[in-house]
């Protein structure tokens, strides 16, 4: 059984914090605002592969109220998430991901953004992809503000696999 699973997730900039995208420390002057470490791309992967499981999302899984997620390793997270699936009979065929983001520049941390994110999730870097777009300038993104991502996944799984349940 084959399943499709997209997430998105955006933050606003904060000064004084780092960038972290897609596990990788991106040098700038601020950082994104979140309870974790507000790694954009990482949690619409993570929310991606949840959906491609009918698993919920990271809001439920790694609730913002619960102060053990309070500035969260997102790629710690990711480890957790890739566990789940493989514990749910479920394996990463492939994921796509694309960041928005007007600056800083990002396609020098394209590739290792790549090998991070596949690391947490025990597959080869040549089963995540990662693209890096601006918004020419339009909407929160091009006035600088924050940043997005989205993310697609495709899981593979048994037919005979019992459907993903909360706990």
């Amino acid at each position: 059984m084959l399943r499709i699973g997209h997430g998105y997730d955006v933050h606003r900039f904060k000064e004084g914090r780092k960038l972290i995208l897609g596990g990788v420390d991106i040098p700038s002057t601020r950082g994104l605002d979140g309870h974790s470490d507000a790694d954009v791309l990482v949690h619409a992967l993570m929310d991606a592969i949840l959906g491609a499981m009918r698993a919920g999302d990271i809001g439920q899984l790694f609730p913002d109220s619960d102060p053990a997620y309070e500035g969260a390793d997102s790629i710690k997270l990711l480890e957790r998430v890739a566990q789940l699936m493989r514990d749910e009979g479920f394996e990463l065929v492939d994921a796509d991901t694309t960041i928005a983001a007007q600056a800083p520049k990002l396609a020098p941390y394209k590739d290792e953004m790549r090998r991070c994110m596949a690391s947490a999730l025990g597959v080869s870097p040549d089963h995540v992809g990662v693209k890096a777009t601006t918004t020419e300038r339009l909407g929160f993104v091009g006035r600088e503000e924050g940043m997005e991502a989205w993310a697609v996944v495709l899981l593979e799984g048994s037919e005979n696999e019992r459907p993903c349940t909360q706990e």
